[in-house]
């Protein structure tokens, strides 16, 4: 039975992972030509906004909210990052949606043993990311058999895998900013 509390806590994580799947991540680049170009990396924030409410929140909390925004992009709204619908289940794009569970689960493991610290969290983080590409990669092999499309499984291993995962990497560094002041929150509850 879910209290008031924990349905306040997967709104807010199911609103923050609504809105960072839209968001584009770009890097200002000002010093060349002296001009306002922007570099855009083939990514969303969605992956540090999972990580960060897992380490905020309980895991079952993020597991409901985050099952709940699956629900809605396959069958309400469109929104994952490149759409939505029940359509959505042939892409490659969804096995990485789906490997965000064992993202969580890895994650929660600095809330279990509570030890939340610099290396501890760029372990966890690079073991969770790793999982989650492993997941989305096994997604594209069992697509790429069903469908006998053998000539895919290359290119979208390197577009959707090794194309993003050193970014999805450099995203958890602007993370450890918020180690600190997570840890003391987690302590004053």
């Amino acid at each position: 039975m879910l209290n008031f509390y924990k349905l306040i806590e997967i709104l807010v994580s199911l609103q923050s992972l609504v809105i960072t799947s839209m968001l584009q991540v770009y890097i200002p680049l000002p010093f060349i030509y002296k001009s306002s170009n922007n570099f855009e990396l083939p990514m969303t924030w969605q992956i540090p906004t999972i990580i960060l409410l897992t380490l905020i929140f309980h895991k079952k909390v993020v597991l409901r909210a985050y099952t709940i925004y699956i629900i809605l992009g396959l069958f309400l709204f469109p929104v994952f990052h490149q759409g939505g619908s029940i359509g959505y289940l042939l892409t490659p794009n969804f096995g990485y949606l789906l490997g965000l569970y064992p993202l969580i689960n890895v994650i929660d493991n600095l809330n279990y043993r509570n030890k939340i610290n610099v290396r501890n969290f760029l372990k966890n983080g690079f073991i969770a990311i790793g999982a989650m590409h492993l997941t989305g990669i096994l997604y594209n092999f069992m697509q790429v058999i069903l469908y006998s499309q053998f000539n895919l499984f290359l290119y979208n291993l390197g577009k959707y895998s090794l194309g993003k995962i050193g970014y999805h990497f450099l995203m958890l560094f602007p993370l450890l900013l918020l180690i600190k002041p997570i840890e003391r929150l987690k302590r004053s509850k």
